[in-house]
């Protein structure tokens, strides 16, 4: 019997302890069990030297054959398991993917650079060297898109098809720049309002931990704001020349980036073809994974490539 109950206090500690570690910590317990459903599903967490720099990428291999390259690259204030979501469904329908933490982003290096889009494309392009990769399709999400458009633009022997998820790139307007930068839990809240429409309720305990942990970046995000706003890499008169297969994915209540810039790069890229995910908001990859994924799988796997098709993607 004193067994027992020795033994039940033990547990009953640590039940304690674990609550109060989640309590203080729960950003790195979502991290973790984010990166153990990666682990789980044969996804590999690597590193590797490009350029100078020390590289955080994922990487998940088909269950037979090489497989078809793929690039997923995320947006601002991001990192690569905010793909976690599509990196085993791209894996299991035969690609070889590839999910690189962008420089000053994750778990790569964070070096004292502009952080401009110019140079992300070219990390991304020292990237694919890196790990030998001549030519692979692209996927860029929010500012990811407009990386994976520069690059594409800069480097079209490098990229085989495009994808853009909600893409920056081209003029839309002013917005207000500290939107990225939330100092307290009404910031936080106000931006997770623009990302996604009828935003879950944050706990302010977790709101406050998820700050800690963003404010440690926010230099870096400061300065990619103000390399992207200064105009200098604004592609609205060089999309005209991109000639690669491409598919726009847009969400329809996406208020961070309007549809109707979706529409533009329509338009100013020949041939594109166009998808919006009517209930979807900016964060389409993640919360509305089971509607674009097909779609984008349908352009990928399409031979010939898909031509100026249109469509209407209801549901989440």
């Amino acid at each position: 019997m004193k067994v027992l109950l020795r033994l039940s206090g033990v547990i009953l500690l640590l039940v304690l302890a674990l609550a109060v570690a989640f309590y203080l910590h729960p950003v790195w317990f979502n991290d973790e069990h984010t990166r153990f459903g990666l682990w789980h599903h044969g996804v590999q967490s690597k590193y590797i030297e490009a350029d100078g720099y020390r590289v955080h990428y994922f990487e998940a291999k088909p269950a037979s054959g090489p497989g078809i390259p793929i690039l997923l690259i995320h947006g601002l204030g991001s990192r690569g398991e905010d793909w976690a979501a599509v990196i085993p469904q791209f894996a299991a329908n035969g690609f070889h993917v590839y999910v690189p933490d962008l420089l000053g982003y994750g778990r790569t290096d964070h070096p004292d650079v502009d952080y401009s889009i110019s140079l992300q494309a070219k990390f991304i392009a020292d990237f694919m060297k890196a790990i030998g990769v001549p030519n692979a399709d692209v996927v860029g999400w929010s500012m990811g898109g407009w990386v994976a458009s520069k690059l594409t633009l800069d480097h079209p022997e490098l990229v085989d098809r495009l994808v853009l998820y909600d893409s920056a790139g081209i003029y839309f307007g002013s917005f207000d720049t500290d939107l990225f930068t939330p100092t307290d839990t009404a910031g936080l809240a106000r931006l997770n309002a623009m990302l996604q429409p009828d935003p879950p309720k944050i706990p302010d305990f977790a709101a406050r931990d998820a700050l800690r942990g963003l404010e440690s970046n926010y230099w870096v995000i400061r300065r990619t704001v103000s390399s992207m706003t200064s105009g200098r890499d604004l592609l609205d008169f060089r999309l005209q020349a991109l000639r690669k297969p491409t598919l726009i994915v847009w969400g329809g209540k996406d208020t961070l980036i309007p549809p109707s810039v979706g529409e533009s790069m329509h338009h100013l890229i020949a041939g594109s073809s166009f998808a919006i995910a009517e209930a979807c908001g900016h964060l389409a990859p993640v919360q509305c994974a089971p509607v674009v994924f097909p779609t984008t799988l349908g352009f990928l796997k399409s031979d010939p490539p898909w031509h100026s098709v249109e469509k209407t993607l209801p549901g989440k």
